[in-house]
């Protein structure tokens, strides 16, 4: 949740903004801090290399787990998380990495430590994850894993 609220701080956004915003504020932010505005060897072009990055990351985390592009993969990711199990989980600072069997990654943010604990302990995770996390929290496609 801390990544997701200081990305939209870096924008200056809601959690309500839209795709076309969030472009355009992307591109303007680009626009202000393009490290080809500034000579080589000025301490200035360091620093905008570094916030070109970090807005670039920020773009696409805030692209991934918007309602707009939630809604566009509606379809794959309810057969996911509906007909394919779970290969494998890591949990950290609220952040719940599922690994699912046909190689897509999720993240769900926000996830109480208690509620993972009875996911951790329920005798069949795929049923409870889909009943009280799939649903519950703010996700986003993390990767789909290479098929080998």
């Amino acid at each position: 949740m801390k990544r997701i609220l200081e990305y939209r701080k870096l924008f200056g956004i809601t959690k309500d903004a839209n795709l076309a915003e969030l472009k355009v504020i992307y591109r303007n932010l680009m626009k202000e801090w393009h490290p080809d505005k500034y000579q080589d060897g000025d301490s200035k072009k360091i620093e905008a290399e570094q916030k070109g990055q970090e807005i670039i990351t920020a773009y696409h985390f805030l692209v991934s787990i918007s309602p707009e592009t939630h809604a566009n993969n509606k379809e794959e990711y309810a057969k996911t998380i509906t007909t394919t199990g779970i290969d494998d989980f890591l949990y950290k600072g609220q952040v719940l990495r599922v690994t699912f069997l046909d190689g897509c990654i999720y993240e769900y943010f926000g996830v109480p430590n208690n509620l993972y604990n009875k996911f951790l302990n329920s005798s069949t995770q795929a049923r409870f994850a889909r009943r009280h996390i799939f649903e519950a929290f703010t996700y986003r496609k993390a990767m789909k894993q290479k098929e080998e």
